[in-house]
């Protein structure tokens, strides 16, 4: 169990020593000043042992200043790239299954199978159907392949019978994968590329027609920023951006997925207030075009600058604060004030100072500890 320490048994002490002094007369008032001071220096400090730290996954590293770049905070969408796109669609209708792992980003190859449908146990089951067709059409040409040589059949119905023979075959070999029972009727791509929309799962219900994928030939995604017309002179200062979906914590910085500025606006939209800024990036499975997005466009680089993890900010009343780490065991809660955030660390502007070291992981667990009701006895020197 992890505890917080508020020296209870020093402060009993102290007041000891406190009602000794104030009647003794001599020069130890001097000393228990001192000790006071101490003790309300102390009074806040959570104690919690390295083990327990370690066990609780709390981590503090050392506060060092260094570069941050400006933040221009906006909202942003993210748009297909234009480029060859096609939609795989059912040539046949049932059962859909996949051939092999497909998400949305994933490569496919033209020709290349993607799905098979199978009738198989369906009520109407069109695989059976093609089969008793096929038969029956094949008995017919057979038949009229020896009569119209007699001259019983004519040569225009023996090309009607010839016909429906060879439309039959083909239904068929759709129907029987191939000639292998219960394979299933193969869905290939019609170009090649990547998995742009997958509208489909497996065990879907398909019918003649129906869209099961989009396959786009190209993996650039553009993010598209809207950027509030306040900020229209630091445009200019665009060095790139960073941001973060609403479906997950992660945050993209797009000077590392070849992200580059391909388009900026010189003046609002028709009634809009705001300047739409385009970067181009390489596409990811884990990001969805249409998505909107929160948008963190990075000015010029500040030096000097003091910042931490987003993570080691905690906040009480619209009050920020950060945990210190002392020594080996005590940790002090500290009230700082915050500046800009680029999405993943944030501007300390005053209440750290360099050589410090913050908890950048498990800061809630070290306000819970701090939070609890246990009084330990006092096991930490100074």
């Amino acid at each position: 169990m992890i505890f917080i320490h508020h020296k209870a048994l020093f402060t009993c002490a102290l007041a000891a020593l406190l009602l000794a002094s104030c009647h003794s007369g001599d020069g130890h008032g001097e000393a228990a000043d001192a000790h006071a001071e101490e003790a309300k220096e102390h009074a806040g400090e959570i104690v919690i042992s390295p083990q327990e730290a370690k066990a609780a996954g709390i981590v503090a590293e050392t506060v060092t200043p260094g570069e941050f770049s400006g933040v221009i905070p906006c909202g942003g969408k993210i748009l297909s790239a234009s480029g060859d796109e096609a939609t795989v669609v059912a040539t046949v209708s049932g059962i859909v299954r996949f051939t092999r792992g497909l998400t949305e980003g994933s490569a496919v190859s033209r020709g290349g199978t993607v799905f098979t449908i199978s009738s198989k146990n369906l009520q109407d089951d069109p695989a059976r159907q093609a089969a008793v067709a096929y038969e029956t059409a094949k008995k017919d040409y057979e038949r009229a392949a020896k009569l119209v040589k007699d001259k019983i059949v004519t040569q225009k119905e023996f090309n009607q019978i010839r016909s429906n023979y060879e439309s039959a075959k083909i239904a068929y070999e759709v129907y029987s994968g191939g000639g292998k029972a219960g394979a299933g009727v193969a869905v290939t791509s019609p170009i090649g590329g990547y998995v742009k929309t997958c509208l489909v799962k497996e065990g879907d219900y398909v019918t003649v027609g129906q869209p099961m994928m989009n396959v786009t030939q190209t993996r650039t995604l553009y993010l598209k920023a809207n950027v509030p017309e306040r900020y229209y002179t630091l445009l200019g200062t665009l060095r790139s951006a960073k941001f973060k979906t609403a479906y997950g914590d992660r945050v993209y910085d797009l000077r590392q997925v070849g992200g580059r500025r391909v388009a900026t606006g010189k003046q609002t939209g028709d009634g809009s207030p705001y300047i739409p800024v385009t970067f181009e990036f390489a596409n990811r499975a884990d990001v969805a075009p249409g998505s909107f997005v929160e948008t963190y466009l990075l000015t010029s680089p500040r030096t000097g600058v003091i910042s931490v993890p987003i993570a080691a900010l905690t906040d009480e009343q619209g009050l920020h604060f950060v945990y210190v780490q002392t020594d080996a065991s005590c940790y002090e809660r500290r009230e700082v004030h915050v500046g800009e955030t680029d999405g993943e660390r944030i501007e300390i502007k005053s209440g750290l100072k360099g050589g410090e070291k913050v908890v950048v992981k498990g800061a809630t667990q070290v306000r819970l500890a701090g939070a609890s009701t246990a009084i330990p006895g006092h096991t930490h020197n100074h």
